[in-house]
């Protein structure tokens, strides 16, 4: 990837975590997961009654995929971002998930109502 591509990228991918209140980068879309951990991270965020998530599909564009890896220095897919900040994978929101923490954070956001 040329740096011109991952810069854009990059910028792209910065772009809609800030510009979002959540966003979740997964393999496929909230329909249609393409992956048991992207089924297992949509199905946690409609059990916390998130109203404003916004999903990009990293199976789309190979540059995306690949950067959002770098973004985060993350090395796997799904990947959850709360007003810009990484959270993190299926495990950690999980984890939250089970003990409160992330619908608390939700709220926070402004994407429970």
């Amino acid at each position: 990837m040329s740096e011109e591509v991952q810069s854009e990228v990059q910028n792209f991918i910065r772009e809609t975590v800030t510009g979002h209140p959540v966003v979740l980068f997964m393999k496929g879309t909230a329909q249609f997961p393409q992956c048991g951990f992207s089924g297992r991270a949509i199905q946690i965020l409609k059990e916390t009654g998130v109203t404003k998530l916004v999903t990009v599909n990293v199976l789309e564009d190979p540059e995306v995929r690949q950067g959002i890896k770098d973004y985060a220095n993350w090395p796997t897919i799904p990947q959850l971002y709360v007003k810009g900040e990484f959270v993190g994978g299926t495990d950690i929101m999980n984890e939250m998930h089970q003990n409160g923490e992330l619908a608390q954070l939700l709220k926070d956001s402004g994407a429970i109502e």
